[in-house]
């Protein structure tokens, strides 16, 4: 079925839809990694976004049940220039196709997505429409008005406080975990080294979470803009000094803004499997996943700047010593991935003492 990709910046593109036909609104973002889509359509740090692949192929070994990172999908439409018609692999469990029907997100096909890759790069993020409508100019305007991601972490949160054990005979550690769209290789990175995991919604507030025996906080990754977050920045200042508190990407960004810093968003964002990344405490370069649209641009005072990210110089990692906090800005747990950086758990760990 023929549709078109209508930008922000009135640019139109002339393809395919494919999975659920229905009109996807979002912020058009690109990602570079050559695998993994299965893990960037179930993502919550994408919700909210029309997400292009600049690999050109798409879907050749299918999708499972095991490798999900939340309960389904989370992108608002996704774009590719071409899907592999017949997935192979002997985990594969179904197309991409019909899992984009399943779970309602919107497909198209058919373009260039590195030519398109260029004109956000050249023009920044921008908002836009995937339709097989006939829109006006008034319709296009009011659609793209209308969209807001302003309460994306609220909805990709749970719900309720949960426990998720690890099933070791001998617990390492007690992590309670502030879920502002947390991935489960997160969950299932911590369970590795034998952490038990309390998981609280997004708007607990930090009496309730301290009052639990925990041996720190893990504040997770999830969408959107950190700074409209003004009541969890509250509470986790409420909990600076009284326990450690460890962050990963949103994480990061929201305890930038807890200890004093701000953060700016980016023209295009980090977003790939493909990052250079310094560790200045162990002078090393480590080659890292990456999915966020917002960097730390002003650094706490007293905090340490830890990792920098080699391609732009941005904060990749800080570290209060005093306080007994640590966070990065990338995806340490990313799978499929670089494996580079997963020793970031076992540092976490250890400095929850």
């Amino acid at each position: 079925m023929k549709a078109k990709l209508i930008l922000e910046n009135g640019m139109v593109f002339e393809g395919k839809a494919f999975g659920y036909i229905e009109e996807a609104v979002g912020e058009l973002v690109f990602n570079t990694s050559m695998t993994g889509y299965q893990e960037v359509l179930t993502d919550p740090s994408y919700y909210g976004q029309i997400v292009v692949m600049t690999y050109p192929m798409i879907g050749n070994y299918g999708l499972n049940l095991d490798d999900l990172e939340s309960n389904g999908a989370k992108v608002r439409g996704f774009v590719i220039k071409e899907p592999a018609k017949l997935p192979n692999n002997f985990r594969c469990e179904m197309t991409l196709d019909g899992y984009l029907k399943q779970h309602k997100i919107m497909g198209f096909k058919g373009i260039d997505t590195r030519h398109l890759t260029k004109i956000i790069r050249d023009n920044g993020s921008m908002k836009a429409i995937i339709t097989v409508d006939e829109l006006t100019q008034k319709e296009i305007k009011n659609t793209m008005n209308d969209f807001s991601n302003i309460d994306a972490v609220s909805i990709v949160s749970t719900k309720e406080i949960y426990e998720a054990p690890c099933g070791a005979e001998k617990v390492n550690k007690k992590i309670g975990m502030i879920d502002f769209g947390i991935k489960q290789n997160i969950i299932r990175s911590f369970h590795k080294r034998n952490c038990d995991l309390t998981i609280f919604p997004w708007n607990t507030t930090a009496e309730e979470i301290l009052s639990y025996d925990l041996d720190g906080v893990f504040l997770s990754n999830g969408p959107g803009d950190p700074a409209d977050l003004t009541g969890v920045i509250d509470e986790i200042k409420k909990m600076i000094g009284k326990t450690p508190i460890i962050g990963i990407c949103l994480g990061h960004q929201l305890l930038a803004w807890a200890l004093g810093g701000s953060t700016n968003k980016l023209k295009f964002g980090h977003r790939g499997a493909n990052h250079p990344v310094k560790d200045l405490e162990k002078n090393k370069i480590f080659i890292t996943s990456q999915n966020h649209g917002y960097v730390v641009d002003k650094m706490p005072e007293g905090v340490e700047i830890t990792q920098i990210n080699l391609n732009d110089n941005s904060v990749e990692g800080m570290k209060d010593y005093k306080n007994k906090i640590a966070s990065v800005q990338y995806h340490p747990e990313a799978a499929p991935g670089p494996e580079d950086s997963q020793y970031v758990f076992d540092d976490f760990i250890k400095m929850l003492g």
